[in-house]
C-alpha cells in the first residue's frame, strides 16, 4: 500500500484531507503526530466518514529519543507514548522515529558533539528500551529511521540502526529504510536491505533532492528488486516536497507514478 503525509495543498478539515488523498490514489495516510494529539476525535471521525485509514504515524513530537536536553527527550518519550495509544484506537501499525532531527551534525560546524558517542548510544537504548514496552502494550511498532549524515550525527547508516536494535533486544522496533537519506549514506541501496532485511518494516520514497519521485535522479530499481527479493510486503510512504505549478497535480501525478513503479517491481499489494 501508498500512503501519504499531509501536504500544506490539500484541504484543512480532515475529511476532505482523506477524501482527496484517496480521490489521488492513495491507500492511506502517514499522520503527523501533533495532529493526532490536538485533533484526534475529528480525525477519528474523519476516517469514518471517508472510509479511509492511518496507518502510520510521523513526526510531532516534542524533542527528540535522542534528545542532548534531557527534559526534552522525557517529553518526547511521553508525546510518542500518547501517540501510539491513540493511533492503536484507530487501526495504526506504528511510529517511525528517527534519533534525532537537525539537532546536530557532525559534518557541519563545530563537528564535535556535546556528548560521546557510548553516551549517545547508551540514552538511545534507555529511549528505545521504554518505547519498545509501549508498543509491546499497544500492539505497535516502533520505526527507527537512520537520517543522512547532515541532519543527525547518531544513526546515519541501516547498519546503525539494525545493531542498536540488536544490542537492546527489541522486540517491537524495526527499521524505517528512507530512499532519500540512502541514497546519501549507503554505497549500494540494495546491500544494506539484503543484508538486514529481518528488520525492515517500513519504507520511506522521495527522489534524490527530496522531492517527488518521479523527478530528481534516484535509481530506485536496485532497492526495489532487494526488497523484491526479501519479501516486504508492508507500507510505502511518500515523504516529499512537492515540485510543480500546479501542486495537486503534481502530486497526483507522483502518486501515479509511483504505483506503477512498484506494480512493475512486483511491490504493489492492496
Amino acid at each position: 500500500m501508498l500512503l501519504t503525509q499531509d501536504k500544506p495543498f490539500f484541504p484543512q478539515s480532515w475529511v476532505e484531507k482523506f477524501k482527496t488523498a484517496k480521490s489521488m490514489g492513495f491507500d492511506g495516510f502517514e499522520i503527523d503526530g501533533k495532529a493526532l494529539l490536538e485533533r484526534f476525535d475529528e480525525i477519528k471521525q474523519a476516517l469514518s466518514d471517508s472510509q479511509f485509514k492511518v496507518y502510520t504515524i510521523c513526526g510531532g513530537y516534542r524533542g527528540w529519543i535522542g534528545d542532548f536536553d534531557e527534559s526534552k527527550r522525557k517529553t518526547c518519550l511521553s508525546d510518542i507514548e500518547h501517540m501510539l495509544y491513540l493511533g492503536s484506537t484507530i487501526g495504526v501499525r506504528g511510529i517511525v522515529v528517527p534519533a534525532a532531527w537537525g539537532m546536530f551534525s557532525k559534518r557541519l560546524p563545530p563537528m564535535t558533539p556535546p556528548r560521546s558517542d557510548e553516551d549517545d548510544r547508551q540514552i538511545l537504548l534507555d529511549s528505545l528500551s521504554f518505547l519498545d514496552r509501549v508498543a509491546e502494550q499497544t500492539k505497535t511498532t516502533i520505526f527507527l529511521e537512520p537520517l543522512n549524515r547532515y541532519e543527525d550525527h547518531m544513526l546515519n547508516c541501516t547498519q546503525d540502526a539494525y545493531r542498536l536494535i540488536k544490542d537492546g533486544g527489541f522486540r517491537h522496533v524495526k527499521i524505517c529504510y528512507d530512499f532519500f537519506h540512502m541514497n546519501i549514506e549507503e554505497s549500494q541501496m540494495d546491500e544494506p536491505i539484503l543484508k538486514y532485511h529481518e528488520l525492515i518494516g517500513h519504507i520511506h520514497l522521495a527522489s534524490s533532492h527530496r522531492y517527488q519521485p518521479d523527478t530528481g535522479h534516484l535509481d530506485y530499481h536496485p532497492g526495489l528488486s532487494a526488497l523484491k527479493k526479501i519479501g516486504y510486503d508492508q507500507l510505502f510512504a511518500i515523504e516529499c516536497r512537492v515540485l510543480g505549478d500546479d501542486l495537486l497535480d503534481a502530486y497526483t501525478k507522483a502518486c501515479q507514478y509511483t504505483q506503477e513503479l512498484l506494480k512493475s517491481e512486483g511491490l504493489y499489494h492492496v
